[in-house]
C-alpha cells in the first residue's frame, strides 16, 4: 500500500481520535488555526504530520504499541519527500529506524504527560491575566531572559490561551499552549517559564493552574511534553495532577544525499 498525502480532516480525526492522548498534538493541528501549516501523510491507519509553522519544519510520528514497524515503513517511503533538514518528535525506536536514511542528532527523551488528576489543581492558587498582542514585547523579553530555546510563535497569542503573572508591572511568569482546539477537544501546554529572579515562588504553577482552568472548560484532554531529564518540571507537573503516559524522542534529522 503506497504512502499518500491525506487532505480529509474527517479521515485524520477518525484515525487520530482512536488514541487522543498519544495523538493530542496532531489532533490539535487539525484546527483551522493550525491546519494551513500542516502536511499529512498516511498508509492505512498510520499517520505522519509535517508541521511548517515553525522555522525548522517538524515531523510528528507516534506509533501505538506494537505498530512501530508499520510507521517506520511509512517514514522510509516518505523520506524522499521530506525537507533536507527538519526537527522530529518520534515514538521510541523510530529514531533508530529513520537513521537508515538520515543523520540523527541532538536526541533527547521526552515525557508526554496528561492531566489525569485535576483535583490537585485546587491545591494551587491560580494567578495571572490573559495575554494579548499588546503584551508581545514583554513576553519576548521574558523568553529572552528565561527561556531562549523556546517554541513560541507570536501568533499563538491569538489563541487567547496565554496567561502571564506580573510583579511590579513586569511580566515574570507565563504559561501558554502549543495547540488548542475546542473542535477536537484537546490542548497542549507549552512555553511555560519564570524569570530567573522570580523563581522559587510558585509563579509558574499558579499560571499553569489558571490556564488549565480555562482549558478544561473547552477540552477533554490537557497534555504537555517535557524533557525526561528536567526533573524539576516533571515534579511540578506531577504535583499539579499530570501523569506520564508515553515517551518519545525529540531530535534533529538531516537527510543523507
Amino acid at each position: 500500500m503506497p504512502v499518500r498525502a491525506e487532505h480529509d480532516r474527517a479521515v485524520l480525526a477518525e484515525l487520530l481520535g482512536r488514541d487522543p492522548v498519544l495523538h493530542a498534538y496532531q489532533l490539535g493541528d487539525l484546527d483551522d488555526f493550525f491546519w494551513p501549516y500542516t502536511s499529512w501523510f498516511r498508509r492505512g491507519d498510520q499517520v505522519a504530520l509535517l508541521y511548517h509553522g515553525v522555522e525548522l519544519p517538524t515531523l510528528l510520528a507516534f506509533a501505538a504499541p506494537g505498530r512501530t514497524g508499520e510507521l517506520a515503513a511509512l517514514l522510509d517511503d516518505l523520506a524522499p519527500m521530506l525537507p533536507a533538514r527538519l526537527w522530529a518528535h518520534l515514538s521510541p525506536g523510530l529514531d533508530v529506524a529513520v537513521a537508515r536514511w538520515c543523520e540523527v542528532s541532538d536526541a533527547a527523551v521526552h515525557h508526554r504527560m496528561a492531566l489525569t488528576d485535576p483535583d490537585r489543581l485546587a491545591r494551587v492558587t491560580p494567578a495571572g491575566q490573559v495575554l494579548g498582542r499588546a503584551d508581545l514585547p514583554a513576553l519576548l523579553d521574558l523568553y529572552a531572559a528565561a527561556y531562549p530555546g523556546n517554541w513560541f510563535d507570536p501568533r499563538m497569542l491569538d489563541t487567547g490561551q496565554y496567561v502571564g503573572v506580573r510583579d511590579g508591572g513586569e511580566l515574570v511568569a507565563v504559561a501558554g499552549v502549543h495547540v488548542w482546539s475546542p473542535t477536537w477537544r484537546v490542548a497542549a501546554l507549552g512555553n511555560v517559564t519564570t524569570h530567573p529572579r522570580a523563581r522559587g515562588r510558585g509563579l509558574a504553577a499558579a499560571a499553569v493552574a489558571a490556564l488549565c482552568a480555562r482549558l478544561r472548560a473547552e477540552v477533554d484532554h490537557v497534555m504537555l511534553n517535557v524533557r525526561a531529564d528536567n526533573t524539576t518540571a516533571v515534579r511540578l507537573y506531577e504535583r499539579l495532577g499530570f501523569t506520564r503516559v508515553a515517551d518519545f524522542t525529540e531530535c534533529a534529522l538531516r537527510r543523507r544525499t
